[in-house]
């Protein structure tokens, strides 16, 4: 899609306007972004947030959740919000081109199958990215770890049921900062973000004793804390 501008005293000018996806999760204690690798100038072979572009008469929302079904079988989302827009007149060499950005989450239990020119990698070691994508995925992490502290996002990021060190698992790995599962387990609850329910999972470990299985009260966004923040432990462990 194009989109007018006044352009000074040029005259009017026509932008190509994209849409973008930051697809995060965690597996392995890591969190991780969905790349494709271009096969294609300018950037090619550098790896690439999915994109495409905006429809004449589409939402933006509606226009990222379909180049993620159409180009990387992305369907399963648990949440998705817009992130910012990109206005940089050279962030794309051969036109100017404005994005819209949106972060996306996927859940621990969930495996969408992907193509094979498309990959998870670490946000922490990412290869090289195309045009301004490796900045973007950055605004992402930070997005997703401010709201950590004040919201219950995490909620996406969590399978329907976990054990409070499974979802301490997911904290540290997305916060990038060793979280305790003590705490982690109060400020929640006392927070009434998490709940404990009837379940138990046995340990891998033989002898343990069950592990409790809980569930966030609410799997919609919701603000639970406007004020706090988890930090990483510098004498105490926790959130204020």
């Amino acid at each position: 899609m194009t989109v007018s501008s006044a352009g000074g005293p040029a005259g009017p000018q026509l932008f190509a306007h994209e849409v973008l996806a930051v697809v995060l999760r965690v597996r392995d204690r890591r969190l991780e972004c969905l790349l494709w690798q271009r096969a294609k100038e300018p950037f090619n072979g550098l790896w690439s947030l999915p994109r495409g572009p905006l429809g004449a008469r589409e939402r933006l929302g509606t226009s990222a959740s379909r180049h993620l079904a159409a180009k990387v079988d992305i369907t399963t989302i648990a949440h998705m919000e817009q992130l910012e827009t990109r206005s940089d007149p050279d962030r794309d060499p051969r036109e100017r081109v404005l994005a819209t950005a949106y972060l996306a989450l996927i859940a621990t239990d969930v495996t969408p199958r992907v193509p094979s020119d498309t990959s998870w990698f670490p946000v922490g070691e990412l290869p090289g990215t195309a045009f301004d994508h490796g900045s973007i995925i950055e605004s992402a992490r930070d997005r997703l770890r401010a709201k950590l502290s004040y919201t219950n996002i995490g909620f996406a990021l969590a399978p329907a049921a976990f054990t409070i060190a499974q979802l301490r698992d997911i904290y540290a790995a997305s916060l990038g900062h060793p979280v305790s599962a003590t705490n982690l387990q109060r400020i929640l609850t006392r927070r009434a973000v998490i709940r404990a329910t009837s379940g138990t999972v046995r340990p891998a470990a033989a002898g343990g004793r069950p592990a409790a299985l809980y569930e966030f009260v609410c799997r919609s966004l919701v603000v639970t804390n406007p004020f706090a923040a988890f930090r990483p432990p510098s004498g105490r462990a926790g959130a204020d």
